[in-house]
């Protein structure tokens, strides 16, 4: 295996990119407070996209897929545990598709 530099430099500047709009955003945060809106705004956006993401993928695969869906979104909104949500999730997948 042999190493090649341009992927390494590709990699890097990628990683470097990455950073530099993370951190440009705290410091940019931080240095400016937004109005009360753009913060409640920005606290919720995280799981509205994460659920415009999945939300496609798992509608397409069924009553099944939908209903151990809801069931995360509900241990979420009780429980706040991402671990257990998913965990309860992937149960209820389980048991509603039956065993193989």
């Amino acid at each position: 295996m042999t190493l090649r530099w341009d992927v390494v430099l590709a990699i890097l500047s990628m990683a470097l990119v990455t950073f530099a709009v993370r951190a440009g955003g705290y410091a940019m945060l931080r240095a400016w407070k937004p109005p009360r809106f753009v913060d409640a705004m920005l606290n919720h956006m995280p799981g509205c996209i994460f659920v415009a993401f999945i939300l496609p993928s798992v509608a397409l695969q069924g009553a099944w897929h939908i209903a151990a869906a809801c069931v995360a979104v509900l241990c979420m909104r009780l429980t706040r545990m991402l671990s257990l949500s998913i965990m309860l999730s992937v149960a209820a997948l389980w048991l509603l598709r039956g065993t193989p």
